[in-house]
């Protein structure tokens, strides 16, 4: 589905099924130099079950027009835009680490808002706070991005050889994964924007609003956290989720959570959502 934000093309995934805002909508963010894609079993099990789902491509991301924006602010108020748009008036947002800042941040600014847009769920997954970049990260970015890649992609799993549950046996999660960050990074080079890695990873690092956003939220919130999470670890997140006072779920995997626990995560969205 594709749709017109700040005059810009802004492409969401709806699940397989036509766009309807009369059903429960949820709204999907993803993280980091990732897309939509990473949401297609939960995108698609939702939107067969009577929700409304758009799994959005942030801009400069997958099939959205770039560039991105730099900072989670300013990706709350293009996301608010994007609802807008869609007709969407109640909505259940599902993000996944920057995305889950966005959707808190989102979130947030709906609350007693007159943008009559009313946020019912907050769903935090592989989230913390604050969501700090080590300056050795960012350099090591700046001077030879696949470097970084490689080292976020080793971060993200919880072993050397997690097993596959969607999209099938075979599937190598750590090269998938990899893959797709890295087309990330050369698609926005390409188009002039310059270094994705460092807007989105900027982005997280530079985010202070967690706090008042959280204060601002009234809708039931749950944290989705791996176990054994190398970049957002489960203790980062504990002061969010008392912030929050948000249920919290910890399942056996590490921060790529929808590769590596597909199934688990669909099962706590759904009763997330309940």
């Amino acid at each position: 589905m594709k749709l017109a934000v700040a005059g810009r093309e802004a492409y969401a995934y709806t699940g397989g099924k036509p766009f309807d805002a009369a059903l429960p909508c949820v709204a999907f963010l993803h993280g980091a130099l990732l897309d939509h894609s990473v949401w297609t079993l939960h995108a698609r099990s939702l939107a067969h079950h009577g929700h409304a789902v758009l799994a959005v491509d942030l801009p400069g991301h997958g099939r959205s027009a770039g560039p991105a924006v730099r900072s989670v602010e300013a990706a709350a108020e293009w996301l608010i835009a994007l609802l807008a748009a869609a007709g969407v008036r109640r909505v259940a947002l599902v993000g996944h680490s920057m995305g889950s800042l966005i959707a808190l941040e989102a979130a947030a600014r709906l609350t007693g808002s007159d943008l009559d847009i009313e946020p019912t769920r907050l769903a935090m997954i592989g989230t913390a706070f604050p969501m700090k970049v080590s300056a050795t990260l960012l350099d090591m970015a700046a001077a030879a991005p696949d470097q970084a890649i490689d080292l976020v992609n080793a971060l993200s799993f919880a072993s050397l050889a997690s097993k596959p549950a969607n999209p099938g046996p075979g599937t190598w999660l750590h090269g998938a994964n990899r893959a797709l960050m890295r087309r990330q990074q050369a698609a926005y080079a390409a188009a002039g924007h310059g270094n994705l890695f460092l807007d989105d990873f900027g982005a997280c690092d530079r985010y202070a609003g967690a706090p008042a956003a959280a204060a601002q939220v009234r809708c039931r919130a749950r944290l989705i956290l791996g176990a054994r999470d190398g970049m957002t670890p489960p203790k980062a997140a504990q002061a969010l989720a008392a912030a929050l006072r948000a249920e919290v779920t910890t399942l056996p995997a590490g921060h790529s959570l929808m590769a590596e626990a597909p199934d688990a995560v669909l099962a706590a969205l759904q009763a997330a959502l309940a």
